[in-house]
């Protein structure tokens, strides 16, 4: 009679604790992904929501994701790191140049004339990251690291061919290296986040600006703008920018096993070439919207380029005097940037 009782208690705790367990594994965990790009934004259309889908769909529906475009949780694109850190978004993507000097080693990969291609650029960036400055994103768990597409000119009313033609101009620059560039360079350089370009160029804040064209569209530069200066295919690209996809660590360490081996397999250097292919890839929406709207499109000569060169040298010098000054070899980690770029540029798309 007492080993029948004890059976029936058993197998009622089972009973009732089954659905539990089945609940537990089925469970669904709802993530929060921010960024400051718009929800029109290639970026945003092309490359972060297939991603979050992929990641649904892999994870048999056990993700569900919150897509939160244009900061619309609040804040301003430099506070986005600090939101995936805290908590208050799950997911972030944005650009450590906003908050200048903050993540200084990464800025190697943003020197003037340095990026070739952006597959191979962000495989680079992610393996230096790996290697030679594990800790720059300490507080967050690293997703992928990736550049976007080749740096243009994009100017309102004068046509820029040569160094010359900067003096006296007012550039935005995205980041700490390409603002310190224009200022050798003559201009009046303007920090700016993509989403004050706009209206800095409709109230004259600015008369020009350096930008990939993959985000041209979606801030409509082909119609605040009228010239386009691009750089010979050959040669380096005038910038680069970086990015980082961060999620907040303590989110990722609550998944169960099978989850985080999703996010893991959606993660690291693949998934950081593919976001720079994507970028760059859709650099040809950007062309075709000025080309559409009868915008004067021109490269810049090759003895313009050599000089344009020349003059944006010094920030790679003081790039490596500052970080000596933080502890770091700074010469050692430009040599290793460069170094990687050439490898993945070698191995190909």
């Amino acid at each position: 009679m007492i080993q029948r009782r004890t059976l029936l208690k058993t197998g009622t705790a089972l009973a009732l604790g089954a659905p539990a367990l089945l609940s537990h594994a089925q469970q669904v965990v709802t993530l929060k992904f921010h960024t400051f790009m718009a929800p029109t934004s290639n970026v945003w259309t092309l490359m972060l929501k297939p991603w979050m889908e992929k990641v649904e769909k892999e994870s048999g529906g056990r993700i569900k994701f919150e897509g939160y475009a244009a900061m619309q949780m609040g804040g301003t694109p430099p506070q986005l790191y600090d939101q995936a850190r805290d908590g208050v978004a799950d997911i972030i993507w944005t650009l450590p140049g906003y908050s200048a000097g903050r993540f200084p080693r990464g800025e190697v990969f943003e020197m003037p004339f340095m990026m070739t291609e952006a597959r191979a650029t962000s495989r680079a960036y992610w393996e230096f990251i790996q290697t030679e400055a594990p800790d720059e994103f300490k507080d967050t768990k690293v997703l992928a690291l990736h550049v976007h597409g080749r740096g243009v000119f994009h100017s309102v009313d004068k046509q820029i061919k040569s160094p010359a033609d900067l003096k006296g101009m007012k550039v935005r620059g995205p980041t700490r290296p390409v603002t310190s560039m224009l200022a050798s360079l003559g201009a009046t350089p303007v920090p700016l986040p993509l989403p004050a370009t706009p209206d800095a160029l409709s109230k004259g804040v600015i008369n020009g600006l350096a930008m990939p064209w993959d985000v041209v569209p979606s801030v409509k530069v082909h119609e605040l703008t009228k010239f386009h200066s691009e750089f010979p295919a050959n040669s380096p690209a005038l910038y680069t920018g970086t990015f980082v996809m961060a999620m907040n660590r303590a989110k990722y360490d609550s998944l169960p096993p099978d989850l985080k081996r999703v996010i893991d397999a959606n993660s690291g250097i693949e998934t950081s070439a593919h976001f720079g292919g994507v970028t760059q890839d859709s650099d040809a929406i950007g062309v075709k919207a000025a080309r559409d709207r009868g915008n004067t499109i021109i490269t810049i000569g090759e003895a313009e380029t050599r000089e344009f060169i020349r003059l944006s040298s010094h920030v790679e010098e003081a790039w490596v005097a500052d970080m000596n000054k933080r502890g770091y070899d700074g010469q050692k980690m430009l040599t290793s940037a460069k170094a990687l770029i050439a490898k993945h540029s070698k191995r190909g798309a």
